[in-house]
């Protein structure tokens, strides 16, 4: 336990948004470098302070919390309970300045992310965004992610294999207490390398001394299948026609697809009637229940819950189920102990798409013959795929054990964190929907994180102006990712669908392909052991309630750094100047006034250890685009097959450098609360692959100097506008966030770089789109400039007029430009809340702008015919893809067998504006406690309340794609992701 002046800091910090930084009156927000102070503070609720007059309470500090309600840079979990949301991304979205939610898949359960003020690395691949996403915090617990190095030994990216399943699917609103983004540099470096991307703290429910308190929320509804526009052959062969009317050879005609030669064929020229199978309304449901009890000298919280998150697509839904236990004890006076368990199990019932199926097998059939749109073909299929086996489970267990003490003013702590997850996913195609090869894959991968960490603090009180704290720690991290995977081809019949397969010895097929029986099979192992160690000191100077700095410098160790780079000095600083106190002391508009100013380091740490072990490079001898299947082509190449890279000696580790400064008050008696902040974030010292020539066998040389600076601006304003209890009564709460993004620096001094097709320019955003400029068509061959080339094939009538920026006849590489951004530029949300007597209406706004997509959809669909004769996954065409839409676009009529690709993706045809403004959720609700019949009964409620809610509810785009969210990663909407369904709800909450 601590002194009040923590206990009011934290919740003040929490009561008006703590957008980076600390009023002179308070004390950091965070104790220790791993927040387990903070989550002992907020976690355990023993009344000790009949036995030291310096302590404070639990109960004091949510008092002081609810003194001034607001959406600040937090949730306002009393009405985010009543959204049926499953993730936490889900949960925060839009709620949060600053933070952007992507949700590139309306399937329940799928993996989403969070950039916090933009984006400070690439995102050339799925792996870079992992190296993006914040720390998250339950109860002091950093949460440990899955590790992508599985990406390695897959052919295709679009999920990681395993059950890929949201692990942040796990956070249960109706357990929790508060949720805040922590951006402050100085307490982003208290916290240490996890947060070097930010954090967000996530608090659950405490116990209340000598208080029972029983709650409970269900609620019932409905997922809503979308309306759609079907179409069949006939819409096809009509989008086709002008194409070859223009273009076509005889021998052209000749070639035209087989399924839609025949109009009679009722397959593909009969009713488009397949979304009655696939689109459905499907139930959703969630129950669970609470429980705290106890005295002042032990007290509990015990939670369960049981959630099924449908989807209204695919027969997709996943079940959650939870069980928190926690538990606060002081033996004596002088002693705390707490200790809190969180368990969840995930069950995915995953979709049936072709294209993930086809990802998963690393198999492309014949293409040119797609799935009918016909209910009855449709069924046949949908039949057949009843003998696949797709089981998909994570389990997670996580946690910690916390001594703390309080002797007079030194204050020590000890905490034990935890936290495990593991993944099992069982596979199995069968041979009539493989050509005759049935496929059978299996996984097992876990997640481990143990912390250990102690810290000591003491507090001097020169006088009644000043006081200086004093803290020391250390903390110990010890993370392992391990995964096995195996996968085999042609079983003995479609009955074996689950097959252990004995790995032998060494010389007998150990870890290679094994043919017995003609079962193939292949096998991948891998693990990794990463380390950190933490050293830190820090110090807190405070003048009355006008003026407090702070001090911290870390030492931090990390086993994935190179042998002489695995230690990095960070410090951090910041300032809080109370200006109500100094200048506006009987100014009665303002309540309260502050200025913070602060900056702060925190290194980054390698998710891969392959850096840590030198100069070193890994052989690829497998086949083609494959390379994870043995072959002998490599080993017989003239050049060496090093494709995945070249690490040399000078990495080093890469780390962050924020400044923020913050203006923030209160008004209006308290009810208004308004904060800006301009903050600085210099991501140094970036790892990039940097092109070297082919004849060296390498295709890129690993190496860190890559800058990136982000800067930007946020404001919140939060206010009570209608304020009386008798009659309607409104809340209102905004937050805004525009950031601007660049790349600063590259290695060895270049000012540009080129990586397969992505380039990054100094002086450019990292995530811009590097494309050619179209600016028309050539209608004739006159029109072509005499021996005009595209990469040096003649162009031609019905070719596109790409810009030659550079003016040498001749378009290829160096007439690219880097244009529009991946990310927005500007984020923000809006909620408001209605209230009359026992009524009460919120709704919530979203928005985000200054983004584009490439619709990898439409430039698919019109680059037919180079699609349906090669073996490209971005080719497949679902049984959604028979539908239409009233927005989409018409782009100009190329001859689509021209040999320059004229509907190639990366030219500006294809970008679009992604700007969107989304009214998220609308709730009606009605508080039955003060009814006659349960104001006599002898429950006592607190709160009986009825809610309905509709989520999802619209949205005001000018894509022409279903919707922008759903465009992936690297901002590619390619139309194969479900859409986030409209959900609608009736539920209850009960206190007692």
């Amino acid at each position: 336990m601590v002194k009040t002046s923590i206990s009011l800091s934290i919740a003040l910090f929490l009561a008006v948004g703590g957008l980076a930084h600390t009023h002179a009156a308070d004390k950091p927000i965070f104790r220790s470098s791993n927040s387990t102070y903070r989550s002992t503070l907020e976690t355990s609720a023993i009344d000790t302070s009949k036995y030291n007059a310096k302590t404070d309470t639990i109960g004091q500090m949510m008092k002081a919390l609810q003194k001034f309600k607001t959406a600040k840079d937090s949730i306002n979990i009393r009405e985010a309970i009543a959204v049926p949301n499953l993730s936490l991304q889900q949960i925060v979205k839009g709620h949060l300045a600053g933070l952007y939610v992507q949700e590139p898949n309306g399937e329940p359960g799928t993996e989403q992310s969070m950039i916090i003020q933009g984006p400070s690395g690439i995102l050339f691949s799925k792996k870079d965004i992992y190296a993006l996403q914040p720390a998250v915090y339950l109860n002091g617990v950093p949460l440990v992610q899955d590790n992508p190095f599985a990406f390695d030994v897959q052919k295709y990216d679009y999920n990681r294999v395993g059950p890929a399943n949201n692990l942040l699917a796990q956070v249960n609103i109706s357990n929790i207490q508060s949720i805040v983004v922590v951006k402050d540099p100085f307490e982003l470096a208290k916290l240490g390398p996890n947060a070097a991307n930010g954090a967000v703290y996530i608090t659950t429910k405490n116990a209340k001394a000598g208080v029972r308190d029983i709650s409970l929320n269900s609620y019932f509804g409905y997922v809503t299948a979308p309306k759609v526009y079907t179409v069949n052959g006939e819409h096809e062969n009509n989008f086709r026609r002008p194409f070859y009317q223009q273009y076509a050879s005889k021998e052209q005609y000749d070639n035209y697809s087989l399924y839609l030669r025949d109009s009679t064929n009722l397959a593909y020229f009969g009713p488009s009637n397949w979304n009655d199978l696939y689109y459905k309304n499907t139930p959703t449901f969630s129950a669970d229940l609470g429980i705290t009890g106890g005295n002042d000298r032990a007290n509990f919280r015990f939670f369960g819950s049981g959630t099924k998150n449908a989807g209204n697509a695919d027969d997709t839904n996943i079940d959650r189920y939870n069980v928190f236990f926690g538990i606060n004890m002081a033996p004596f006076s002088w002693l705390t102990v707490s200790s809190n368990v969180n368990a969840v199990r995930l069950d995915r019932t995953r979709n049936k798409s072709l294209r993930d199926r086809f990802a998963e097998t690393r198999y492309i059939p014949d293409l040119s013959t797609p799935l009918s749109p016909n209910k009855d073909n449709f069924g046949v299929y949908l039949d057949e795929s009843k003998k696949n086996v797709d089981n998909n489970r994570t389990t997670t267990l996580n946690g910690n054990v916390t001594l703390s003490s309080k002797l007079d003013k030194l204050t020590l702590a000890s905490s034990l964190i935890f936290d495990y997850n593991e993944g099992v996913r069982d596979y199995f195609t069968p041979s009539t929907l493989m050509d005759g090869v049935s496929y059978i894959s299996t996984y097992f991968g876990y997640n481990q994180r143990l912390i250990f960490q102690n810290t000591i603090g003491y507090d001097f009180e020169f006088n009644e102006d000043h006081s200086l704290d004093l803290e020391a720690g250390h903390v110990y991290q010890g993370d392992t990712y391990k995964y096995n995977y195996a996968r085999a081809y042609n079983g003995p019949n479609d009955y074996v669908k689950l097959v252990f397969v004995n790995p032998g010895e060494p010389g007998d097929g150990y870890l290679n392909a094994l043919n017995a029986g003609n079962f193939y099979v292949f096998r991948y192992i891998d693990k990794e052991v990463n380390n950190l160690l933490s050293f830190y000191g820090s110090a807190r100077y405070k003048y009355k309630d006008l003026f407090s700095i702070n001090a911290l410098i870390r030492r931090d160790g990390s086993s994935n750094g190179q042998p002489d780079s695995r230690w990095l000095t960070t410090p951090a600083v910041s300032a809080t100047y109370n200006l109500k106190e100094q200048f506006l002391k009987d100014n009665t508009f303002f309540n309260q006034l502050s200025l913070n100013a602060g900056w702060g380091r925190n290194i980054r740490i390698f998710l891969d250890d392959r850096y840590a072990a030198g100069p070193q490079y890994r052989t690829e001898s497998g086949w083609y685009e494959e390379p994870t299947i043995p072959g002998y082509g490599g080993l017989v190449g003239i050049n060496r097959p090093y494709n995945s890279g070249f690490i040399g000696y000078g990495i080093k580790l890469p780390y962050a450098d924020r400044t923020n400064i913050s203006l923030d008050g209160t008004f209006f008696n308290n009810r208004m609360n308004a904060a800006i902040s301009l903050y600085n974030r210099n991501d140094k010292n970036q790892l990039v692959g940097v092109p070297v020539p082919l004849e060296s066998g390498y295709s890129l040389n690993y190496k860190t100097g890559m800058e990136v600076n982000n800067k930007g601006l946020e404001f919140l304003l939060n206010g009570q506008i209608l304020q009386n209890q008798d009659k309607l009564r409104w809340n209102s709460s905004i937050n805004l966030n525009y950031n601007k993004n660049e790349v600063t620096a590259l290695p060895d001094g270049l000012t540009e770089l080129i990586n397969g097709d992505n380039k990054l320019e100094v002086g450019k955003p990292i995530t811009s789109y590097w494309i050619y400029k179209n600016q028309g068509i050539y209608n004739s061959d006159s029109e072509v400039p005499n021996g005009h080339t595209f990469h040096g094939i003649p162009m031609f009538a019905g070719d596109p007029r790409w810009q030659d920026l550079n003016n040498d006849n001749r378009v290829d590489n160096n007439d690219k430009v880097l244009e529009g951004n991946r990310i927005p530029t500007l984020i923000g949300g809006w909620s408001n809340t209605f209230s009359y007597k026992n009524f009460d209406l919120n709704f919530h706004f979203f928005f985000a702008t200054g983004h584009k997509i490439l619709n990898q959809y439409q430039s698919t669909k019109y680059d037919f015919i180079n699609r349906e004769s090669g073996n490209d996954i971005t080719a497949v065409k679902e049984v959604s893809s028979w539908q239409t839409s009233d927005k989409e676009l018409s782009y100009p009529i190329y001859n689509p067998w021209s040999d320059v690709s004229p509907y190639r993706l990366d030219q500006d045809l294809f970008l679009e504006d992604a700007s969107y403004l989304k009214l998220r959720s609308i709730t009606l609700g009605y508080d039955f406690k003060n009814m006659p019949f349960l104001k006599n009964s002898a429950g006592n409620f607190r709160r009986v309340y009825l809610y309905a809610t509709a989520q999802n509810v619209w949205t005001l785009s000018k894509f022409s794609g279903v919707d922008p969210e759903l465009s992936n990663f690297n901002g590619v909407y390619d139309g194969a992701n479900l859409t986030i369904p409209r959900t609608f709800v009736l539920g209850l909450k009960l206190d007692l």
